[in-house]
This record gives structure tokens, sequence and C-alpha cells, in this order.
């Protein structure tokens, strides 16, 4: 879901925003500096080279510097008062200066208009620069703060009005060198007009904007915005509150197999087909090493046919899968019959396939061709075709999802890389099962990467399986998706360490997405380093080889709640429209609300 994962670029700006000190002092700086330029800029009679920067230093700092400061900490604690989220000291003192840099910017240009046409503007540069800043703090603390907007436009009067009064009080006592007295009811009406006439178009404009989420989904565009930076910035998981609000109940399936060994588990792999989004610990984003964790014996959690329509909407889902993957495990038959690993091939699509007793595993990739992920339905179609065309009890199907290319999309019915697949899978010859079947499992936290590298909390796992003397090696990565080639690379580097076959896979875990950009593949940063991780992973495996019996399920997990197959198209569709709308009336809006208040502050007969 792109347009969740895009909100993962926003995090970014926010969690390398400067600290609380550094933006102190650059309000310091930057009031003092523009103070003094508006002095050396005003041709000031008696006023000495030195005087000028000394008076108008002091001026700036007094007219921008206190009032900002004493903003930014005031108002971060009257939205955390009013239960505001995602504002705190640092953020708030970040807006401030933002801010304060805006209005001294615009207060120099007017002076030096002033100066270029002998007209007295800097009173109402400094009442227009106001203004826009205000416009600017309602915007930005209503779309992030979830205090609404009647108590944004309250709150984000603050550092304008402070500025008026020190503007007041400094030119009262005649600390402002031949700046213009002030007409008091004529500085009011421009300010209250000019205030009105921001708060009218940005109300105006997010209404409009947030309308068809509203009558679509019936969930706030501002809400979904501010509660998805809490989570970006903060690790909240209230969004899962709009979620349970829209989801749907489903049912899918969990393919599972079985290793015992004398009696007791040694591992699991399971293949459920439900997608492990949206983003970083919300839903089912981390659901493979969720899962994993908690079973006692080595588990895999590979990538079944899934999309973002089987996003879990709470971590608190999972807990259906766990249930089903248990009541499986105690309906399984096990036995010590085998397949060796095979590949086969049709045009962009390889499958690899081992059969266990009377069941089978596919797994599926276009790898080097990038992919994305494979919708239920094909993966349903696979399971069923291959089911009865070999006369298995269970087929269980895994997207390796190895291969990432951001130009390419979902598998979806119609595409042909879909028949590719079935062709592939009609290739299939049933080969010999023979008794004999030894596993091992090994792992690497990869500790010294992160998820900066597209690395999950789990790492890499690798499970090698020893049937007839051949040497299979299943490696799974806790990554969303894996740069193009480099599978290839792991496959060459594996293969020389005493195995037949290979194998890779990714858990396509969205915990990683929450940095840059929605797509963050291993292998982008550190090949090395993985690879190296990889074969340590590996050998461990191939030490830990013991004979096992098998056995596999396919279970159905009833009304588990996702985002759904309609909800899931109806918020991405409805997001990008309202993007490409707000790019259109955004200009229009606010164009027009600077022209008029423009005009209004600078064209006001004095009253």
């Amino acid at each position: 879901m792109s347009s969740m994962s895009s909100l993962a670029g926003l995090s970014k700006y926010i969690k390398t925003l400067p600290n609380t000190r550094t933006s102190v002092f650059s309000m310091i700086f930057i009031s003092f500096l523009a103070g003094t330029i508006v002095f050396l800029i005003n041709p000031i009679e008696n006023i000495s080279f030195l005087e000028k920067i000394i008076y108008g230093g002091a001026f700036g700092f007094g007219l921008l510097g206190i009032s900002s400061i004493m903003s930014g900490a005031v108002v971060q604690q009257w939205v955390s008062s009013m239960k505001g989220i995602n504002l705190k000291i640092k953020h708030s003192i970040f807006l401030s200066l933002v801010s304060m840099t805006l209005l001294s910017i615009i207060m120099i240009i007017g002076a030096i208009i002033s100066v270029i046409f002998k007209l007295d503007l800097l009173i109402n540069s400094i009442i227009f620069g106001c203004v826009l800043i205000y416009a600017f703090v309602i915007l930005v603390l209503w779309s992030t703060s979830s205090i609404g907007f009647f108590k944004s436009a309250i709150v984000s009067c603050f550092q304008p009005i402070l500025t008026i009064c020190m503007l007041i009080v400094i030119t009262v006592l005649g600390y402002a060198g031949n700046i213009p007295e002030i007409g008091i009811i004529t500085l009011l009406s421009k300010i209250i007009i000019a205030n009105l006439i921001f708060a009218l178009a940005i109300f105006s404009f997010i209404k409009v904007i947030e309308s068809p989420l509203k009558k679509n989904l019936g969930i706030g565009l501002l809400e979904l915005l501010s509660l998805s930076i809490a989570h970006l910035n903060e690790g909240s998981n209230s969004l899962e509150k709009i979620f349970e609000a829209i989801g749907e109940p489903i049912e899918t399936l969990v393919g599972i197999i079985s290793f015992k060994k004398d009696g007791e588990q040694k591992a699991l792999f399971i293949s459920p087909c439900v997608h492990p989004g949206p983003l970083g610990s919300v839903g089912g984003a981390n659901m493979p090493s969720i899962l994993s964790k908690r079973f006692d014996s080595f588990t895999l959690v590979a990538h079944g046919p899934s999309t973002h329509d089987f996003n879990p909407v709470s971590i608190k889902e999972i807990d259906k899968i766990e249930n089903i993957v248990k009541e499986g495990l105690g309906e399984i038959e096990y036995s010590e019959k085998a397949s060796k690993f095979m590949k086969y091939s049709e045009k962009k699509a390889k499958i690899g396939v081992q059969f266990f007793n009377d069941n089978m595993l596919i797994l599926s990739t276009f790898a080097p061709h990038g992919s994305d992920d494979i919708e239920f339905g094909i993966g349903l179609s696979m399971m069923i075709e291959s089911k009865h065309k070999y006369n298995v009890k269970n087929s269980i199907i895994v997207d390796c999802h190895n291969s990432f290319d951001k130009d390419s999309g979902r598998v979806l019915p119609g595409n042909p890389e879909v028949f590719q697949m079935l062709d592939a899978i009609d290739k299939i010859e049933k080969p010999v099962q023979e008794p004999g079947i030894k596993i091992g499992c090994g792992s690497n936290m990869m500790k010294t990467l992160t998820k900066h590298n597209g690395v999950g909390e789990t790492g890499v796992k690798a499970m090698v399986i020893e049937v007839q003397n051949q040497r299979t090696a299943y490696i799974l990565f806790d990554s969303n998706n894996m740069k193009s080639g480099f599978r290839e690379k792991i496959i060459d580097h594996m293969k020389k360490l005493e195995l037949d076959e290979v194998e890779v896979m990714t858990t396509d875990t969205h915990s990683v997405n929450t940095i840059s950009s929605g797509y963050n593949p291993i292998g982008l940063s550190e090949e090395e380093k993985i690879i190296e991780y990889t074969k340590d992973a590996v050998k461990i495996a191939i030490n830990d080889l013991d004979p096992v019996e098998v056995g596999a399920t396919v279970k159905r997990i009833n009304n588990i709640k996702t985002f759904g197959p309609n909800n899931s198209t109806e918020l991405v569709s409805t997001i990008s429209s309202i993007v490409a709308v707000s790019k259109i009336m955004a200009p229009l809006i606010f164009i027009l609300a600077i022209v008029l208040v423009f005009i209004w502050i600078f064209y006001l007969p004095n009253i």
C-alpha cells in the first residue's frame, strides 16, 4: 500500500529535526540578524553603523526572538493540555523557528521596498507576516496534533499576538527609530479580518479534500495523518483503531509443514496467506517475527500469496493464525518419505518443488525480474491445480518475494505471469519419494545491521533439508523484498558450502518500512556482511542435520479481520484522488487568500 507507506518519508524529516537548544540559538541569531538588516536598510539619521547593529539586533531579538521562544514553549504545553499528540517541545520550538524565519524574511522585504519606493510598509509587512505564520501554524497543528480546527486556531494565535504586542511596546516606547506609530483600530482591523480570511480558506480546503474519505470509509483524513505520524515518530498503535473500524472479516489459508525428531517438534515451516503490513508495528506488519516467536521450535514464517488487502487490522489478529497453526499441528500425520528438491521454469516464472509424502511445497519467484505480492486468488489457483494434478493431500504455496523492482507491481488475475506460473506447475514430474530425511536449522540475528539496511528483528534463518543425498537450503530473510540480482549472488555463495540446491525468500515484513521511502529491500547496502551472516546461518544448519519425520497440512483461518479487498482498494484510490485534487485546489485557494489578505493589509485606509 504505497499511499500508506509513503508516510514513512515524512517520519524521516520529523526524526531529524534539530534539538531544542539548536533551535533556540538559531532563533536568537536569526532575529538579531533580521533586526540588524532592517536598521541597516532603514536610513535612520544620527545613528552610527555600530549603533545600527546594536539597536537593530536588539529590536529584532525583542520583536521576533523573545516572542518566538516563548511561543515554542507555551504552545507545546497548551497542545498537551488539550490531549494533542505528536507535538514535543523539540517540534514546537522548531515550528516557532520556521514561523519566525518566514516573518523575518517578509519584514526585510518590506523594509527594502519601503526604502526603494519611499513608503512606510514595515509595519504592514510585519502584520502580513504574522497573518501568514498564523495560517501556517493552524495548518500544521490541525493536520498533526488531533486537537481539531477551533483549538488549533486559538493556539496558533499565540506567536502572532506576542509579536504584535512586542511591536506595540517597542514603537510606543520609541525604541524603533523612525518606524511610524501604529493606529490600534487599524491594526486590529487588519489582523482580525486577515486572520479570518486565512482561517476560512484553510477550513474550506481541508473539509473539501477530507469529504471523500469521510463519505467512502467514515474516517477523517487528518486523523489518519496524525495517527500515522504518531506511529512513525513514537511507535503508537492508535492507528489500529481506524483500521479496525474499516476492516473486513475474511477467510484465508495457512500452510504448515512440521518436522519432528524423536517425537519432539524440531522445526516448523509456515506459509500464511495473510500479508505482513501495512508498516512499522501496526496491524500485521511485524507478523513473521511475532508469529515465529510464539512457537518453541525453530520456525520459518514465509510469505504466502497475499496482498495488502489481507493486512491484519491489529496485532491481536495474529492470535488467530497462531491458534489455527497449533490446531493443525495436532492433526498432522508424519512420515519419513520425501523427494528431492526440483526446479522448473516457464519464461519469467520459476518454481522450486519438494514433495513430503502426500504433500507438496511450491516456492514461486520471478527473479531476477522484479515482482511484488502474488494475489491470494492466484495462489489458490496454483494450490488447487497442483493438488489435483499430482494427487496430493495438501499443496503449500510460497511467494519467495525476492526480486525488487520499483516499476513492477502485484501479480494479479489476467497478468501473463499468472499463466507462466501455472504452466511451470504443469511441467512438474512427480518424483520418487524415499524414506530418510534429515533437517538442520540455523539463524543469525545480523546484529550489526538494522532496518536501515532492510533487516527485520529476526535476521536470517536457514533450514537445510537432506533427502536422497541431496542437500537443499531454504534461506529466509526477515526483510521486505530483495534487491534485484542479490538472490542469485547469495545462491552462488551458498552453493560453495556443500549444498546442491538453494532458494532464497523474504518474509515481506513491513516493520522495515518506517524509514526513507515506502520500500526498503535488503541488499541495497552491506551486501558482503549479509552474505557472511547468511553463510554463518547455513553452516549452523548443516552441522545441525538430524533424522526427522515430516508432515503437512493446510488449514483455513476463519473470521480474521483484515483491510479487505474493498476497503483496501477504496483507501488507496481515495487518498490518491485527494492528493491529485489537492495539487490543483491548494494553489488556487491559498493564492487567492494571500492576494485578498495582501490587498486588505496594504491598501486598507487608516481609520
